[in-house]
């Protein structure tokens, strides 16, 4: 966090979207300078790692901005679910990487894998300017733009404070103080070929040029600027010089990896020699104009959109060149330069200082206007057409830019960049392949020895076969052998059903499952025996766990289309589903994953007390929560006073209320005029949220066995039409995950007016508060009689056994969610098993009578 151009970027541009509504959290891998000027600005400033990385809730943000290739370190955590649908904006405003990359693709691919994999995870790469892209075309994935407009120029300009005096400077260089120095600067296009607009302008000064050299004292000097330092081009342009008439030796050619700063501050006069039609400012133009030269440029396009002629610069026609020797004339004074040409310098530097700052921010502006989406209850960031912010932050920059060029010789640092620390381990990884010694690989008496092993223990395994086969046993009986088989079924080992995790639980009364979807939840996962994870991705669980895969117990979740608009719910759908082969406890929990994240899960002290509580068990039918509804509101959020129907309106588009009692009155058949929107009391109390509560497990399955009816009933509604649509939100990622915020406030619903007891446990100091006591409420207690509840289930098991859903045109969620079952169907399968079990004895009987009719017949020994 250096205090530069890029820092000066970056704080400009956050301070002109913060205007128009955007929020900021900073984030930065390294400390520095600008830390104070951004704490001054009003932004704090978190230092984090790139290990550390992997501790934030990305999904907290509607999008991210990396600022440099530095973001490569956090990038591996964003690749990762259930982070990698969050927007990743990332600027690129160096070359360091740029000019390696073609030695990468030669030599180095492993480097070139991991920067293409990276740059593939960014939804739009950032460049200021039109020549960082050629650079890194080996890198694109169609996610390249430019936004033009960076203060680097003129930063570089300020900042420029040579140890020497510029007439000191050009005697080094071989002029002197009194020869009319013209820089000719082109394209960053033609960068490495010789620009031949350059010889049209030679062409059209030449005349001048001549005259004077005899008019006045001065000798007229050319440096021409392009290719690079490697490249032989001085001797052409000499011939080409002398072709024309310039005296020998005033025309001198520098490379454009030197010291363009110096050139640049040495300059009487700077031509811009590139005639044609460029996308963005030229980048050296600009750099010439904060150095205070006067400019000779094209009219192009983009060059009149911010310069007037003779006002800021002298411009001319690159078809007439005419005009380029009318406005040279201009420049040219009595001795050196005319008094015009000094004023429009002048003016043209105060232009170049903040010229393309508005550029910039309205061109982020819109960038995340067209990247970002917004949930429903948020308010909407202004448009890119009320940016008020015009200018770069200079004031706040001013004492650091003079200490810095003060210490102008001083370049060092020592911060190794990410892109050289990846090429150390790069070579490491190479060194350790090839430093592998042939004494490591296997000689031929190695192999003789082991085929000798090999032979031993096969004939020794034959010996002992034999032997076995002539000791007299007594026959067992076959209802042994089958008991022995069905104990060695019940305890043998499923993969990561069974470990040390759930012998830590035995004894316990609880176990919270922890929901998660993929590995970059994994640092907010708990590792205590009250905790176990459940995972609602295969790929994604945690090896060396006891984690429950919610994708084998419940399979319609292997449908991406459900997994997101089920969300964490499936989790609860697949622990019910089968409950009694995976839950043996008395109470049951949940948490999501992004209580941690949000530092609102259970503490030490928390636990105990939730552990005291249920083991003393004098609050009856109860359901404990530790993360309130209104945990995120701001200030604004507050002062709505919103009560819990208003409040799930606010968090679902506006239609929760609606959608809630579409999906209860179809539920319950309810009449089309008839309120079914239970009433939920407004007393100040907590809700729960983020599925983070514990209740007894008879309670959780009398849960589930509403929760599943009324997920069926919300996806008829949500289901009439095709595509599916979702009137539970209004972006894209709402609509994918169009029921999970609905969803988390159904358990406050089902526990209110079933009469449950409810009670906030303080998740840091384990104090707890009952919330909405049972005298104080209105409750709906027909509908949510578990009588009532058993037979709609009954009901709907019958219907599904009789193949109801075939008969549908839409998707018959409800038999997809777990069991299904009713009499009919318990009887079918008593009578399944006992058919399974006769045919058993009867297979068993007839392989007895076939013994003793036949006999027992014994292999002969060593076959």
């Amino acid at each position: 966090m250096d205090v530069d151009s890029q820092s000066l970027m970056l704080l400009t541009l956050v301070k002109g979207l913060a205007e128009l509504g955007y929020r900021f959290t900073v984030f930065t891998l390294v400390d520095g300078d600008a830390r104070y000027l951004w704490e001054v600005s009003g932004h704090q400033v978190s230092l984090i790692g790139s290990e550390s990385s992997g501790f934030i809730d990305w999904s907290n943000y509607e999008g991210i901005i990396l600022s440099s290739p530095e973001g490569k370190g956090l990038i591996s955590s964003l690749m990762q679910e259930p982070f990698v649908s969050v927007p990743v904006v990332w600027i690129i405003q160096e070359d360091i990487l740029g000019q390696r990359l073609k030695r990468y693709a030669e030599e180095q691919q492993d480097l070139m894998s991991q920067w293409r994999s990276a740059f593939r995870r960014a939804d739009v790469i950032v460049f200021p300017d039109v020549s960082l892209p050629m650079l890194y075309t080996s890198l694109d994935t169609r996610n390249f733009i430019v936004i033009s407009g960076s203060p680097a120029d003129i930063w570089a300009a300020k900042s420029y404070s040579p140890s020497i005096s510029i007439e000191d400077l050009r005697e080094s260089y071989g002029f002197s103080e009194r020869d009319l120095m013209i820089l000719v600067i082109g394209s960053s296009f033609f960068y490495d070929e010789i620009p031949w607009d350059y010889a049209a302008a030679m062409h059209a000064l030449a005349p001048q040029i001549l005259k004077l050299t005899r008019v006045l004292e001065n000798q007229v000097e050319f440096a021409f600027l392009f290719g690079k330092s490697t490249d032989d081009y001085g001797s052409a342009f000499q011939e080409l010089a002398t072709h024309m008439g310039f005296p020998d030796g005033s025309v001198r050619r520098y490379a454009m990896d030197g010291d363009v700063d110096t050139l640049l501050a040495m300059a009487d006069i700077v031509l811009y020699g590139s005639f044609q039609e460029e996308p963005s400012f030229p980048s050296l133009l600009l750099r010439a104009m904060s150095f205070g030269a006067p400019i000779l440029a094209p009219n192009l396009t983009i060059i009149k959109k911010y310069v007037k002629n003779e006002v800021h610069g002298f411009l001319f026609h690159p078809s007439d060149p005419s005009t380029l020797s009318r406005a040279f004339s201009l420049v040219i004074g009595q001795h050196k330069l005319s008094t015009l040409a000094g004023s429009v310098a002048s003016k043209g530097q105060s232009l170049a200082e903040n010229m393309l700052a508005f550029d910039c921010i309205s061109g982020y502006a819109k960038l995340l206007e067209n990247v970002l989406q917004f949930p429903s209850e948020v308010i909407l960031p202004g448009p890119a057409s009320e940016i008020r912010q015009d200018t770069w932050l200079w004031d706040l920059f001013a004492k650091k830019i003079r200490e810095k060029k003060a210490q102008y010789e001083n370049h060092g640092s020592n911060y190794t960049s990410i892109v050289d620390l990846l090429e150390i381990q790069s070579a490491e990884n190479l060194r350790v392949a090839n430093d592998t010694s042939v004494d490591d690989y296997p000689t031929q008496l190695d192999w003789d020895d082991l085929a000798d092993m090999e032979i031993f223990e096969d004939i020794e395994r034959r010996e002992l076969q034999e032997l076995e086969e002539r000791v007299e046993r007594t026959s067992e009986s076959w209802e042994g052998v089958y008991q022995k088989a069905r104990k060695a079924e019940k305890w043998k080992f499923e993969g990561n059903e069974r470990d040390d995790g759930e012998l830590e639980r035995i004894g316990q009364p609880v176990c919270v499952y922890e929901i998660y979807s993929g590995e970059g939840a994994w640092p907010f996962l708990n590792h205590g025996s009250m905790f176990r994870g459940i995972t609602l991705s295969k790929s994604a669980r945690r090896s060396k766990s006891d984690d429950v895969d919610a994708v084998t117990r419940l399979p319609i979740l292997n449908e991406t289309y459900y997994k997101d608009i089920l969300c964490e719910f499936g989790a609860m759908f697949a622990i019910a589903n089968k409950v009694d082969s995976i839950h043996r406890l008395p109470w049951i929990g949940f948490q999501s994953w992004r209580a941690a994240a949000k530092k609102v899960s259970l503490s030490k002290r928390a636990e105990e007390t939730l552990e005291e509580m249920m083991l003393a068990d004098n609050k009856g039918d109860a359901i404990y929560y530790w993360v309130p509804v209104d945990m995120d509101q701001d200030d604004a959020e507050k002062n709505m006073n919103l009560n819990f129907w208003s409040l799930c309106d606010h968090l679902n588009a506006g239609r929760c209320s609606g959608q809630f009692e579409g999906a209860f009155s179809l539920m319950y058949g309810l009449p089309e005029k008839m309120s079914a929107l239970p009433p939920m009391v407004d007393d100040g109390d907590h809700w729960s949220s983020l599925h983070s509560w514990v209740m007894p497990t008879p309670s959780f399955l009398e849960f589930i066995m509403f929760s599943r009816m009324f997920v069926d009933s919300l996806d008829s509604l949500n289901n009439y039409g095709s595509p599916a649509t979702c009137m539970l939100g209004s972006s894209n990622p709402e609509k994918r995950h169009c029921y999970c915020r609905l969803l988390e406030l159904l358990v406050n619903v089902w526990a209110y007016h079933s009469a449950r007891k409810m009670f906030y446990l303080n998740p840091v100091t384990g104090e707890v508060a009952e919330q909405h006591p049972l005298e104080q409420r209105d409750m709906w207690l027909k509908y949510f009689d578990f009588a009532l509840l058993k037979s709609m289930d009954e009901d709907l098991a019958e219907e599904a056994d009789d193949g109801l859903e075939v008969k549908l045109s839409r998707r018959w969620l409800w038999p997809f969610t777990g069991e299904v079952h009713w009499q009919r169907i318990f009887d079918r399968e008593r009578e399944e098993r006992y058919r399974r079990k006769m045919d058993k004895k009867r297979k068993a009987k007839d392989k007895l009578l076939d013994r003793q009719k036949f006999g027992y017949k014994q292999k002969a020994l060593g076959q």
